[in-house]
């Protein structure tokens, strides 16, 4: 019989699967946390060296596929600064935060840092927020707006966006899926919200919105 070829070092770290759950008793499963999908995003400041960004420019581009090897990762995001600055600010997503902590503490990360260090100006700053809280970071140096207003500001934009997709997915569904309907609007209301909120409307509504949060 052929033997299986052996796993590459970049497959072994990529491979997030878990063999001794094909053996686990059915209450060893339950009993198991669910994952938190999307949930965990860490932002990273970096400010470089003038002279140096060009340097470090070439770092980005080595650090955010090896990022991407690790498991949970979910994509990343550079934000570059603006003319006469030179703070970069990095993006990564993680489904957990056990999995963005596995990349933080890795032998892998810490040689890259090592190898930043010269092109920076100061040590970076990483912060690591959940759920609501990364659609209301604020810019570097700018306080965290206040929670009644992040709180506002998103059932704000909630209250309507629910209202309109019930009122046109609701009967709908209802009438197609009979007793199940109601559970069905629910759920794709729900889902179709967080999406909408996550990627299309949030962003743009606080940056429409900067001026109150920040006062």
């Amino acid at each position: 019989m052929d033997t299986p070829p052996p796993q590459d070092a970049t497959h072994r770290a990529t491979d997030d699967r878990q063999p001794t759950l094909s053996s686990a008793q059915l209450p060893d499963v339950e009993a198991l946390d669910l994952p938190r999908p999307d949930m965990v995003t860490a932002v990273i400041r970096q400010q470089v060296r003038p002279d140096h960004w060009q340097a470090y420019e070439d770092w980005l581009h080595r650090i955010i596929p090896i990022a991407a090897r690790f498991p949970g990762h979910r994509g990343a995001q550079v934000i570059k600064p603006p003319a006469g600055s030179f703070l970069y600010t990095v993006t990564l997503h993680f489904d957990t935060i056990a999995h963005a902590d596995d990349w933080f503490r890795s032998e892998a990360r810490q040689a890259l840092l090592r190898e930043v260090a010269p092109l920076l100006a100061s040590p970076e700053e990483v912060k690591t927020v959940t759920g609501l809280e990364f659609w209301f970071e604020p810019p570097a140096a700018h306080p965290a707006p206040r929670r009644f207003k992040q709180a506002l500001a998103t059932w704000s934009v909630i209250f309507p966006l629910t209202s309109l997709l019930g009122m046109t997915l609701g009967p709908w569904l209802h009438a197609w899926l009979g007793g199940w309907g109601r559970l069905a609007a629910n759920l794709a209301v729900s889902g179709i919200t967080v999406v909408l909120m996550t990627y299309v409307i949030m962003p743009r509504y606080t940056r429409w919105l900067a001026r109150w949060l920040s006062r």
